[in-house]
């Protein structure tokens, strides 16, 4: 199946500083991760993405599809940043007809489908340890694995884009803007969280099945 992500991100209101960074690639394996750097981090997020783009290139194809393995990309992450800045950590490769992830901190993926339904993807089923930020040293994560149709939206954001949106908000954005194209879903989403201002950085990363 066709793959198209697009992302957007805003800093802060008031600073120009951006402390989340997002990640799309195409090729066999569309990869799509985000990150939240915390505490004047706006270089850790960067690291991380970095380091796991270059973990996610060295992997053998069947590794991909495996939890384990992106338990174990969380742990050389989760150390990497030991000592210093935090960050949070939420990515999806699309294999297939599904996509298989992983997500450890506060930032989260939703599935709106293409009968415009929301759902969490990211609901902290590996307990309270999951919710712990890479560099804690203790991270744990959680897993992302779903089956995907034509014109599902598998979307990521960051704490400072979703803790203004319910649900319901996140699905009426994801809709009205893939009605025009699809590369409007993450500003729509972005606009939707800063009608009330920005509080925090905000990051949204779209990925849509075209069929």
């Amino acid at each position: 199946m066709n793959v198209e992500c697009y992302g957007a991100t805003r800093p802060q209101q008031g600073r120009s500083a951006n402390e989340d960074a997002f990640l799309i690639t195409g090729g066999a394996t569309p990869l799509v991760a985000l990150c939240d750097g915390a505490g004047n981090a706006e270089m850790a997020a960067k690291k991380v993405l970095r380091l796991f783009r270059k973990l996610f290139e060295e992997a053998a194809p069947e590794d991909v599809e495996r939890f384990p393995t992106w338990a174990s990309w969380v742990r050389v992450l989760d150390s990497s940043l030991l000592g210093g800045s935090q960050s949070t950590f939420v990515a999806g490769a699309v294999l297939g007809d599904r996509i298989v992830g992983a997500c450890a901190g506060d930032s989260r993926a939703y599935l709106i489908d293409r009968d415009g339904n929301c759902k969490i993807l990211t609901d902290g089923s590996q307990g309270p340890a999951s919710k712990l930020r890479l560099g804690s040293g203790r991270a744990e994560p959680s897993p992302i694995h779903q089956l995907l149709q034509p014109r599902d939206v598998v979307l990521l954001l960051s704490d400072g884009a979703w803790t203004p949106l319910s649900p319901e908000l996140i699905r009426r954005a994801v809709v009205g803007a893939a009605l025009n194209h699809f590369s409007e879903v993450p500003q729509a989403v972005l606009d939707a969280a800063s009608r009330t201002g920005r509080a925090d950085d905000m990051t949204a990363v779209a990925l849509r099945l075209r069929g």
